[in-house]
């Protein structure tokens, strides 16, 4: 006997859909994954190795000997640049005798690199003899100018200036005070 028609379709139906279920099911694990693009960027590791700063006092700021008017006040000046010395003329009066010059510090750093300078004033802005004093203001070289950077050769120098006013009829005596500069890398 031959089968109803039914039947083999059924069976082929059957067949059909077995087919197609294993061939989804290849398709499902057998389909390559997307293809993936590697992007690569570059970057440095690096850090700086600088030598250890110095900073030496080579002179003292010295504002020199000066005579002073008994009835005006005075101001004498030293140019941190040049170490030129001047005075107003009328309450102060240079003596040739002591020309005094600028402070000058001599540092030492890697070349190319900047070095920061600080300068403290001296304690109150004044320099004292005994319990008398003097206003005192100093200033660096460079017009002030304090972020430089060390030269070739690894040294560099600094100078420092200012001015001090007396009062008319100021106390004789050797008036001081100390102060300080400051080198570091930023």
């Amino acid at each position: 006997m031959i089968a109803p028609p039914l039947t083999m379709c059924g069976n082929q139906d059957m067949r059909m859909k077995l087919c197609l279920a294993a061939l989804a099911a290849t398709t499902a694990f057998a389909v390559p994954a997307m293809a993936q693009t590697a992007v690569t960027a570059t970057a440095q590791a690096r850090g700086l190795v600088v030598q250890p700063l110095t900073l030496t006092r080579i002179q003292h700021l010295d504002f020199g000997t000066v005579l002073s008017s008994a009835t005006t006040p005075g101001w004498v000046a030293v140019d941190a640049d040049t170490g030129l010395r001047t005075a107003d003329g009328v309450g102060l009066t240079l003596v040739a005798t002591g020309p005094g010059g600028r402070g000058l510090f001599t540092g030492a750093g890697t070349a190319a690199v900047q070095v920061q300078l600080s300068l403290g004033q001296p304690v109150g802005g004044v320099v004292v003899s005994g319990t008398n004093q003097i206003a005192a203001n100093l200033v660096l070289d460079q017009g002030g100018l304090t972020t430089r950077t060390i030269p070739a050769a690894g040294t560099f120098n600094v100078g420092v200036g200012g001015t001090f006013n007396t009062v008319a009829n100021q106390p004789a005596g050797l008036y001081a005070a100390d102060f300080t500069l400051t080198a570091q890398y930023p």
